[in-house]
């Protein structure tokens, strides 16, 4: 039965590569669609499709022979997804659901309505409007649509920083006085089965908003992370999902757990999923979308999952690099293979394991001096 499974993910970042490494262990066909031709899924699928998943005609004529459909970037076309349900096609997660989490604001309300706490914020059709509401500044501007890795993200800290804004539709979101940012990754299947990975502590880059590393599983007291797992279970709910949903959550300095924003495909919060925990969300995933019963998410051990970002330095000494972060016990890593270069861009990431989290924190402070 699964060897004759047809899978379609539309986008082929290295989010799609590690879903196919985990699909060969179940014996099933692949494809992947992406406009960059030397994206990291044209490696690894014999059947990849260089095209669009945002363009109509391209999404409906790569998913007319799949039995399932899912993403791994959620910039992709919803009408196409919608008319493949139509004609048979699973779609996992949901044309609906990916249209919800698409826009920042829709999302929201989305979450809002179903009693479920987020950062309140407004809606703007352009910078001009941000001058009459400058008395909700300082605040956090984000892009509503296709913003990510901390792209779409600006924070305003007065009136003379509006010229500088964004000039698109966007959400001004108040500021969140915040202790801790942490995500928890949540399944569910067909069947109603929800089961949630244990919440991570997440560290930004102060400057890009892009996540620097994550710690597994969240240094935190046990009442918050009940909270946190119970709101992931909450929004698998509110959708109705199939499939899997990173939930990223504010810990604020007085204890309330908010909603921050939603990914409804792996998440760069559960890469150390892979080595750490019994499945990993690529496995959970898989699992989700086509009817198995869901994987078992305890961790096996603790980890830290650190990012690995395009610099000068590691393209002049990649080869050093590679060797000395390779002849590092305990560090699991994955270099996504990208061609391009772009300053800032990810292009790899490690996975660190130890007996306790001092050992873990120390490998990671060596790591970071090797890629520096």
């Amino acid at each position: 039965m699964l060897e004759t499974l047809k899978i379609g993910i539309l986008g082929g970042g290295q989010l799609g590569a590690m879903l196919i490494r985990h699909a060969i262990d179940l014996g099933v066909n692949v494809s992947a669609m992406d406009k960059d031709p030397q994206a990291p899924c044209s490696r690894y699928t014999s059947s990849f499709i260089c095209a669009d998943p945002t363009s109509y005609e391209a999404v409906l004529e790569f998913g007319k022979n799949m039995d399932v459909i899912t993403i791994e970037r959620e910039a992709v076309n919803i009408d196409a997804l919608r008319q493949l349900e139509k004609q048979g096609v699973k779609v996992y997660p949901s044309p609906e659901t990916i249209a919800v989490i698409q826009d920042k604001y829709t999302q929201k309300q989305f979450l809002q309505s179903h009693n479920i706490p987020v950062v309140p914020g407004v809606a703007i059709q352009g910078k001009n409007e941000l001058y009459a509401i400058e008395d909700k500044l300082p605040g956090c501007l984000k892009k509503r649509r296709d913003g990510y890795d901390g792209y779409g993200v600006m924070v305003l800290k007065s009136k003379a920083d509006i010229e500088a804004a964004f000039d698109a539709p966007c959400v001004l979101e108040e500021l969140v006085d915040i202790k801790h940012e942490i995500a928890v990754i949540v399944a569910r299947n067909e069947q109603g089965e929800v089961k949630c990975y244990d919440a991570v502590m997440m560290q930004f880059s102060g400057e890009k908003f892009i996540l620097d590393y994550q710690i597994a599983p969240a240094q935190l007291d046990a009442s918050i992370l009940g909270q946190a797992t119970a709101l992931a279970e909450k929004v698998a709910e509110a959708f109705k999902l199939v499939g899997i949903i990173a939930v990223e959550m504010f810990i604020t300095k007085d204890n309330q757990v908010v909603v921050n924003e939603l990914a409804p495909r792996p998440h760069n919060s559960g890469h150390h999923t892979i080595e750490a925990s019994i499945t990993s969300q690529y496995e959970q995933l898989l699992r989700a979308i086509i009817g198995m019963p869901l994987g078992e998410t305890d961790l096996r051990f603790p980890s830290l999952m650190m990012n690995i970002l395009d610099s000068t330095y590691l393209n002049a000494n990649k080869k050093d690099v590679l060797t000395r972060l390779l002849a590092i016990k305990g560090a699991h890593l994955h270099w996504y293979g990208k061609i391009d270069h772009r300053p800032g861009r990810k292009i790899g990431h490690i996975t660190i394991a130890g007996d306790t989290m001092e050992s873990i924190v120390a490998k990671a402070e060596t790591i970071r001096k090797v890629l520096n």
